[in-house]
C-alpha cells in the first residue's frame, strides 16, 4: 500500500508501521527463500483468483506451471505452500492444490469472527488517533480510490483489505493485529470468488465515513459503522455458484 511521505513527527509520536501482506500482494521479498519467480507464481495465481479466472474448487498441477514458467518443481510447491498459507489455494492429500473454496457456513463464521474484532479494534485506533495515524489513513483511502478509477478489481480488493489491516496496526494491539491479518486475507478472498462478476466497483464511501468518526472521536459511531459496513459486504456474495472448468494457461496468460 502507497503511503505518503509524513511530516515530521512530534516526540512520542507513533509512527505507523507497514501493514501485514493480504492476499494479493506479494509475500516480503526479504522473506528466507523466496524468490523473483516464486513471487511471479504467487502473484499470478493471486490475480487470477481475485479477477474470477480461477474459481473455487479448480485445480493446480505442479506440471503445469513447471511448463508455464520454466521452472522446476521444488520452485512450484515453494509458490504454493505460500499460497496456502495465506489461504488462496488447499493443499490436499492425492489432490495436490486446488483453489480454496469456503462453504457458506465458513465464509459466514469468517465474517462474524471478523466483526467481533473490528468491534475492538475500532474504539481503541479511536483512542490512539494521532495526526500521523490519520495521514495513513487518508493515504489508504486514496490508494483505493486510484485502483478503483483505474478498474483494477484485484488491487481494489487487495487495497480495501489493507485498510482494515491498517486499522488493526494503529490500535496499538499485537495480537488483534496478527488475527486481522489472517481474517482480511480469507474476506478478501472469499469477496474476490462470490461476488458476482462484473459488479460494478461502487466507491468504498463507508471508509471515508468511518475516518471521519475517528477524527471526531466518536468511538460509538465508528464501531456501528463498521458493523454495518462488514454485513454489507457479506449480504453482497453470492456463495453457491456452480463449478465450472477452466484452463490454467489460459487463467494465468500474460502474467
Amino acid at each position: 500500500m502507497t503511503r505518503q511521505s509524513a511530516a515530521p513527527r512530534p516526540q512520542g509520536e507513533r509512527q505507523p508501521t507497514a501493514p501485514a501482506s493480504s492476499p494479493a500482494s506479494a509475500p516480503p521479498s526479504a522473506k528466507r527463500g523466496i524468490t523473483a519467480i516464486d513471487m511471479r507464481i504467487y502473484r499470478a495465481v493471486v490475480g487470477a483468483v481475485m479477477s474470477h479466472r480461477l474459481p473455487p474448487g479448480t485445480r493446480l498441477g505442479e506440471a503445469d506451471f513447471c511448463e508455464l514458467y520454466q521452472v522446476s518443481r521444488t520452485t512450484v510447491r515453494k509458490a504454493l505452500q505460500r499460497l496456502a498459507h495465506d489461504h488462496i489455494i488447499e493443499l490436499r492429500p492425492n489432490r495436490g492444490a486446488v483453489v480454496a473454496s469456503p462453504s457458506p457456513q465458513e465464509a459466514r463464521d469468517v465474517f462474524a469472527t471478523r466483526r467481533a474484532l473490528e468491534r475492538e479494534i475500532v474504539p481503541l485506533v479511536v483512542r490512539h488517533a494521532t495526526p500521523a495515524s490519520l495521514r495513513a489513513i487518508r493515504a489508504a483511502l486514496e490508494a483505493e480510490e486510484q485502483a478503483r478509477h483505474s478498474g483494477d478489481r484485484a488491487n481494489w480488493i487487495r487495497l480495501g483489505g489493507e485498510f482494515h489491516l491498517l486499522l488493526a496496526e494503529l490500535s496499538g494491539n499485537a495480537v488483534l493485529h496478527r488475527f486481522m491479518g489472517e481474517l482480511v486475507s480469507r474476506c478478501s478472498l472469499i469477496i474476490a470468488l462470490y461476488e458476482i462478476p462484473g459488479a460494478p466497483m461502487c466507491g468504498n464511501h463507508e471508509h471515508g465515513d468511518l475516518l471521519a468518526l475517528i477524527e471526531q472521536g466518536k468511538a460509538a459511531q465508528a464501531v456501528e459503522l463498521i458493523e454495518h459496513h462488514l454485513l454489507a459486504i457479506e449480504a453482497r456474495l453470492h456463495l453457491g455458484a456452480p463449478e465450472r472448468k477452466v484452463n490454467l494457461a489460459e487463467a494465468l496468460a500474460g502474467c
